[in-house]
């Protein structure tokens, strides 16, 4: 796994502990830990295991409280995977009217959470816990977990299948965000990297090659820092949407460090976080409802 995946500066998680983690059988109604402001409508949230070509994926589903059927959306997560912070993502973006699906990215390795108690990237050894499972993600196993996870969702009774779909990712997430619209294009509509990592490369498998295989409009919010570290990456992904005659949005976050919308984090920015989440909500509304 290179090195755009480490995020380099976010050197602490607050602590995960699997006896919090709310790994629950049975569907239940959640309270949403954001601004009552965001609240929408209460939200299902159930636990479910997704079949697999490798395996079973254990991951987590959101749907509005009620009867009904709602576009879906496929949520990839960082380097740490599914955890309490990408939980309350998905309640949130739930309430907006989308059956959310966030599945443990590394279910071949371990269940979710895969890293307990407090990690700290500056440590080799926490590092050594997350790094070999990312980089056992490949190309192919990406595109052969959307093809499962888009299965999954049209499968559900909530899923309105007459809408298009959102896919989202961050870090890690973005390039598996790419390769499930080069995958499903003609279910994916909507697509959303948030401080992607990787995106770019000059390897023949790089994700940004697959943009000609998509339909969907797509947003790519950048990071300060990682376009400081690489100010052409932009520019080729902007060229190659207008090359494919896609909308996109590929925007810079001006003191926004990479990880800046995950909460909890020391470099999560509050106001960039809601800035970004109002574009990707402006987003889905455009082309999923």
């Amino acid at each position: 796994m290179c090195d755009e995946f480490i995020h380099q500066d976010l050197t602490h998680d607050p602590i995960v502990s699997r006896r919090t983690f709310g790994l629950g059988a049975a569907a239940t109604a959640v309270a949403l830990h954001f601004p009552a402001a965001t609240a929408q409508a209460k939200v299902v949230e159930t636990d479910v295991n997704v079949p697999m070509a490798s395996g079973v994926s254990d991951s987590a589903l959101f749907y509005p409280e009620g009867k009904g059927s709602w576009p879906a959306v496929l949520v990839w997560t960082d380097i740490l995977g599914l955890r309490p912070v990408f939980r309350e993502l998905g309640q949130r973006l739930a309430a907006q009217g989308y059956l959310v699906l966030v599945p443990n990215p590394f279910y071949r390795n371990a269940k979710a959470p895969v890293v307990d108690g407090t990690f700290d990237f500056s440590k080799p050894e926490d590092r050594a816990k997350v790094m070999p499972m990312a980089a056992a993600l490949t190309a192919d196993a990406n595109v052969s977990d959307a093809k499962a996870y888009v299965a999954f969702l049209d499968s559900q009774p909530q899923t309105d299948k007459k809408k298009k779909m959102g896919v989202q990712g961050y870090c890690m997430g973005g390039p598996l965000t790419f390769r499930t619209a080069a995958t499903a294009p003609d279910r994916v509509g909507a697509a959303a990297t948030f401080h992607g990592g990787g995106l770019v490369t000059d390897k023949p498998d790089s994700p940004h090659l697959l943009i000609p295989k998509m339909k969907a409009e797509v947003l790519c919010a950048v990071a300060d820092n990682d376009d400081k570290r690489d100010p052409a990456a932009k520019d080729t992904l902007k060229a190659a949407f207008a090359a494919a005659h896609l909308t996109a949005t590929v925007e810079v976050y001006d003191g926004c460090n990479h990880g800046w919308t995950v909460r909890g984090s020391q470099v999560y920015n509050e106001a960039g976080a809601e800035r970004a989440w109002a574009e990707l909500l402006a987003l889905y509304k455009r082309n999923l409802t």
